[in-house]
C-alpha cells in the first residue's frame, strides 16, 4: 500500500535554530529507561527469554514480531524503541572527540585548569565571540588564534605553574612533556627537577639519558578532573557553548545503550540460537570488562593489571563508536571485524547515502535511453511495457468516473488499463487480472482508488547516475510509446551528461497530486533551463541541431516555395500542430521566388504574425573577422531584430549551452520559459529535417589533403626542423642560452618540444585556409557542434609531437626510443603523417604511450575529485 502523505498540523511552527551538543551523564540517565548491568543475554530457561537488565531487555523495545515492547506495549512496527544506559567503572576517552580533547589540554593550565590567557586577551576575545551571526570560518579562525597564544605561553598566569607541550602518544594516549624545554635558557622549574636526580645519577649512570624523556601521562581520569575544574567563564573561550555541552562531557563515564530495533537478533535456521548484532556483542564485552575492573579493584589486584584492563575497556569503547581504528597493538587487536556507529552512518552503504539520500524505491523503472528529436524538451517516451507496470493511485470522482470504468474494464494487460482497485470502505486491494471486471467497473463509487497504468501527461522524474548535481534528476511529462527504450530530446543531454552508447536511466512515478505539482514546478526541465552555478543556459541545442542551424543560416542557402513549406511544416507536431504558419515575403522575387535560410530560421522564433514574441540580439559569432559588425565578410556577426535573423550564421555561441549571448537565454529572460522551450523544440524538429534533405556525411575525400595543403604542411615541417637543427648546433658550440633552473640538455629538450608542438596548430590553421567550405569536419569545427581544428589537423595534416610527462618520448632501448629504429636514430615521437594516411605501426606505438600517460593523469584527477 502507498504510504500516507505527511500532513502538517493546523498549528504553525517555525524552527528557530538547530544546535548540536553532547549529552551529559545525567541527561543520559534521564533519557534511558533502565540501567544495563548484566553481561549475559538470555536466561537459562527453556523459553530462551532475554535476561532482565541485560543488553537485550525488552524494556528497550522489541526486535521480534510476536513480542511487544515491555515499556510502551506496542509491537515492532509501532514502537520506536527506548534507550538504556551503562556506567563505566573508569572514564574513557571518546574516540570522536579525541582531537578536541588534546586541543583543550593545549589551551589550559594542567594544574589549575585556567585558560592560558591574560585578562586583556580574555576580554578582547570575548568581545569578538559576542558578535552576532559569527560565521563558522570566523569562529575557526578565532579558535586558532586563541590556541596559538595559549601554546606559546609556558607559565600559567593564575597559579604560576609550568606547562609543557601536550601530544598524542600511541592509541588513545596523551602525554604532557612537562619537563622538556627547547629554549636556550632553561626554566628554573625544569632545572630544579633535573638537579633532584643528581644523587641517583651518581649511583646509576643509566638514569641520566632517561631524564630528557620524562613526561606526565594524562589518563582519562586525570583529564576528567582537569575539565571539571575549568572555570565557567573560560568555557566560551574554548569555543564551546556551556548549554550544549561542557568540556567534561567529552570524556565517557556513561554509555547509552541503543534500542533493540536498530540492533535486532536474527534467529538462525541452521543452528539453534540467534545471531546477535555487532553493537550488542560490543556492549557485552564492555560490561564484561567493567565487571573485571570492579573485581580487581575490590580484591586489591596489582595496578598494572587494572591499567591493562582499563586500556582494553578504552579500546572496546572506541571500537563501539568507530571500528576502523588504526594503530591497535597486535595483542589487543580484535579477532573479528565489526561495524561501529561511524561505519553505520558513513560511506555508500551508510544511513545517509544508502537509506536517506538514495534508497531502493517502488514505482520506478530502468532501461536503455535513445534520442527522439520529435519529442518536446519536457517530454520523455516511456515503453508500453513499463507503463503497464508503473501505476498511479487515482481517486474516483465525478469528472473521471467514466474514464476509470474504462480503465478497469481494460484490466492489467491492455494499455491504458488498471492493475488494482481499493474500495473506500475496505482496506483490501483487488487484483483486476481475475474476476468480473465489467461488474467491478459498474460498482465503482466516488472515493474508490484505482491504481491505473501510467498514461500520457503523467509527471515522472527522470534520473541518470551518477547524480553529481541537482539537474541530474528532473521532471518530464510522460508519453507512452511502443518499443523498449526511454526516449527524450537530445537538447536535454547536457544536464544529465548522457549519450546514447548504451547509457541507462531511471524513471520514477510520483504517487500523489502534491508530489506531481512540486516536481513539475521545481524540477521541471522548463524550470531548469539555466544552471544554478552561474545562470548560463544548460539545456540548449547540441550537435546535429547546431550543424543543421549553421548550414541553414549560411548566406548562400536559398529555397523555393515548395522546399520552404516542406521544411517549415516539420514544426507542426504536438502542441504546435494547429499553429497557423505565416510564410514571410521571399527575399528574391526574380527570376523566381526564393526564401533564405535565415527567413526559415526566423520561423522558429516567431512562426506566425499572431505570435507576440519579439526577441532581439546582437553578438559576435565564432568566425567574426573583427570589424564591420553586420558587414563581416564571414557572415559571423549575429543580428536578430524583432525575432527576425537579419545577419550572421547561427553557431554554438548563439544556440548552444555555456553563453548568455544565446537566443534561447534571451527568450527565457524576456518572454519566459514556455517560449524558450517552444523555440528549442521547433529547432529540434526543423534542423534534422533540413539536414536529412540536404545530406551530411563524412567520406575519405573529406580527410584527403589537396596539393596546396601538402605544400603548406611541408613548408611548416621544413621550417620547424631547421630551427631544431639550429638549437642542436647552438648546444654543440656552447651558444645555447640556458633556461633558469635547467641544464643545457634540458633547455634543448624544452625548446625542441615547443617548436615541434607548434607545427600541429599551424597545420590546423593551414587546413582552415586550404579546405573547401563544404568539408564536413570543417563545418562541424566552425559551428562548434563537434571537434576542433586540432582534430582536423591530425586527420588531414599531421598528428604532431607526442609528449610524455611534458617531454618527448625518451630512449626506452639502447640509443633509440623503439626497437624498430636504428641506433642513434633521430626518431623521437614527432609524427608528421596524418592519422588516415601513412601512420605506421611503429609510429602508432607513440600515440599509445601518450594516451596511456594522459589516461593515468585523468584517473588521478577523478580520484582526487571524488575525495574532495
Amino acid at each position: 500500500m502507498v504510504k500516507e502523505q505527511f500532513r502538517e498540523t493546523d498549528v504553525a511552527k517555525k524552527i528557530s535554530h538547530i544546535c548540536f551538543g553532547m549529552k551529559s551523564a545525567e541527561q543520559m540517565r534521564q533519557q534511558a529507561h533502565i540501567q544495563v548491568v548484566s553481561k549475559n543475554l538470555y536466561s537459562q530457561d527453556t523459553k530462551h527469554s532475554p535476561l532482565p537488565y541485560g543488553v537485550l531487555d525488552h524494556r528497550m523495545g522489541t526486535s521480534e514480531k510476536d513480542r511487544p515492547c515491555l515499556t510502551c506495549g506496542k509491537n515492532l512496527a509501532d514502537c520506536l524503541g527506548h534507550y538504556g544506559y551503562l556506567d563505566l567503572e573508569l572514564p574513557c576517552f571518546h574516540v570522536g572527540y579525541f582531537k578536541a580533547i588534546i586541543g583543550i589540554l593545549q589551551m589550559i593550565c594542567k594544574t589549575c585548569s585556567s585558560i592560558m590567557l591574560t585578562k586583556e586577551e580574555k576580554l578582547q576575545f570575548m568581545d569578538h565571540l559576542k558578535r552576532p551571526n559569527l560565521a563558522y570560518l570566523q569562529k575557526r579562525g578565532l579558535k586558532k588564534k586563541i590556541s596559538d597564544k595559549c601554546r606559546k605561553r609556558t607559565i600559567c598566569l593564575n597559579c604560576a605553574a609550568f606547562n609543557g607541550p601536550v601530544k598524542k602518544c600511541g592509541l588513545l594516549k596523551i602525554i604532557h612533556e612537562k619537563y622538556k624545554t627547547t629554549k636556550k635558557v632553561v626554566d628554573p622549574f625544569v632545572s630544579d627537577f633535573m638537579q633532584s636526580f643528581d644523587t641517583a645519577i651518581e649511583h646509576n649512570k643509566l638514569v641520566e639519558p632517561l631524564l630528557t624523556r620524562a613526561q606526565e601521562n594524562l589518563n582519562p581520569l586525570v583529564v576528567l578532573n582537569m575539565f571539571r575544574r575549568i572555570p565557567q567563564e573560560d568555557i566560551p573561550l574554548l569555543l564551546m557553548n556551556p548549554e550544549a555541552g561542557k568540556p567534561a562531557d567529552l570524556i565517557i563515564t556513561r554509555l547509552l545503550v541503543p534500542p533493540l530495533c536498530i540492533r535486532p537478533s536474527v534467529v538462525s535456521d541452521l543452528k539453534s540460537g540467534t545471531n546477535e548484532d555487532d553493537l550488542t556483542m560490543k556492549l557485552t564485552e564492555i560490561i564484561f570488562l567493567n565487571d573485571v575492573i570492579k573485581k580487581h579493584r575490590m580484591t586489591g589486584a596489582k595496578t598494572q593489571m587494572i591499567m591493562e584492563d582499563w586500556d582494553f575497556l578504552q579500546l572496546q569503547c572506541a571500537l563501539y563508536i568507530n571500528s576502523e581504528l588504526s594503530g591497535i597493538p597486535l595483542n589487543m587487536a580484535p579477532k573479528k571485524w565489526t561495524r561501529g556507529f561511524v561505519q553505520r552512518l558513513k560511506g555508500k552503504q551508510g544511513r545517509f547515502r544508502g537509506n536517506l539520500s538514495g534508497k531502493r524505491v517502488d514505482f520506478s523503472g530502468r532501461t536503455v535511453i535513445s534520442p527522439d528529436p520529435n519529442l518536446r524538451i519536457d517530454e520523455v517516451a516511456v515503453p508500453v511495457h513499463v507503463a503497464k507496470i508503473l501505476t498511479y493511485p487515482e481517486r474516483v470522482n465525478k469528472a473521471n468516473l467514466e474514464l476509470m470504468r474504462k480503465l478497469v474494464r481494460n484490466g492489467p494487460d491492455v494499455h491504458p488499463g488498471a492493475n488494482f482497485i481499493q474500495n473506500r470502505t475496505a482496506q483490501i486491494k483487488r487484483f483486476l487480472k481475475y474476476g468480473n471486471r465489467e461488474k467491478i467497473a459498474q460498482e465503482l463509487r466516488f472515493g474508490d482508488v484505482v491504481e491505473r497504468h501510467m498514461i500520457d501527461g503523467d509527471i515522472v522524474l527522470f534520473n541518470r547516475q551518477p547524480s553529481l548535481h541537482k539537474l541530474s534528476i528532473m521532471a518530464h511529462i510522460a508519453r507512452v510509446k511502443p518499443h523498449r527504450t526511454f526516449r527524450f530530446n537530445e537538447c536535454v543531454c547536457t544536464p544529465y551528461n548522457a549519450d546514447f552508447d548504451g547509457d541507462e536511466m531511471n524513471l520514477h512515478l510520483p504517487q500523489t497530486e502534491e508530489a506531481k505539482a512540486e516536481a513539475l514546478v521545481l524540477m521541471g526541465t522548463k524550470a531548469n533551463l539555466v544552471t544554478p552555478r552561474n545562470g548560463e543556459p544548460l539545456i540548449a541545442a547540441i550537435q546535429d541541431f547546431l550543424t543543421g542551424a549553421y548550414l541553414l543560416t549560411l548566406k548562400d542557402t536559398f529555397f523555393d516555395r515548395s522546399k520552404a513549406c516542406q521544411i517549415v511544416a516539420s514544426i507542426l507536431v504536438g502542441k504546435d500542430e494547429k499553429v497557423k504558419i505565416s510564410l514571410p515575403r521571399p527575399a528574391i522575387m526574380k527570376p523566381m521566388a526564393l526564401w533564405t535560410g535565415k527567413q526559415i530560421f526566423s520561423m522558429i522564433l516567431k512562426p506566425s504574425k499572431e505570435c507576440p514574441v519579439k526577441a532581439n540580439l546582437r553578438t559576435k559569432g565564432k568566425q567574426y573577422c573583427g570589424k564591420g559588425e553586420d558587414f563581416c565578410h564571414n557572415d559571423s556577426f549575429v543580428v536578430i531584430h524583432n525575432s527576425e535573423l537579419m545577419s550572421g550564421s547561427m553557431d554554438k555561441g548563439t544556440l548552444g549551452s555555456g553563453s548568455k549571448n544565446n537566443i534561447f537565454y534571451i527568450l527565457l529572460r524576456d518572454w519566459g520559459q514556455l517560449e524558450a522551450a517552444n523555440a528549442m523544440s521547433r529547432l529540434a524538429r526543423l534542423a534534422p529535417v533540413y539536414l536529412s534533405n540536404r545530406g551530411f556525411s563524412i567520406g575519405i575525400g573529406d580527410v584527403t589533403p589537396g596539393q596546396g595543403l601538402l605544400k603548406a604542411k611541408q613548408d611548416l615541417l621544413d621550417d620547424g626542423y631547421r630551427k631544431c637543427d639550429e638549437y642542436i648546433e647552438a648546444l654543440e658550440t656552447g651558444k645555447l642560452q640556458q633556461q633558469p633552473g635547467c641544464t643545457a640538455e634540458e633547455t634543448l629538450e624544452a625548446l625542441i618540444l615547443r617548436e615541434l608542438s607548434v607545427i600541429r596548430d599551424r597545420a590546423g590553421s593551414a587546413c582552415l585556409r586550404e579546405l573547401d567550405k563544404s568539408n564536413s569536419p570543417l563545418i562541424m569545427a566552425l559551428c562548434g557542434s563537434k571537434g576542433s581544428f586540432i582534430n582536423i589537423s591530425q586527420m588531414i595534416a599531421c598528428v604532431g609531437q607526442q609528449a610524455i610527462s611534458g617531454s618527448r618520448v625518451p630512449d626506452g632501448f639502447e640509443n633509440r626510443s623503439l626497437p624498430h629504429f636504428e641506433k642513434h636514430s633521430k626518431a623521437r615521437s614527432h609524427l608528421f603523417h596524418s592519422i588516415c594516411f601513412a601512420l605506421y605501426p611503429s609510429k602508432g606505438f607513440y600515440t599509445v604511450f601518450c594516451y596511456q600517460d594522459k589516461l593515468s593523469i585523468t584517473f588521478e584527477l577523478i580520484t582526487v575529485t571524488e575525495l574532495l
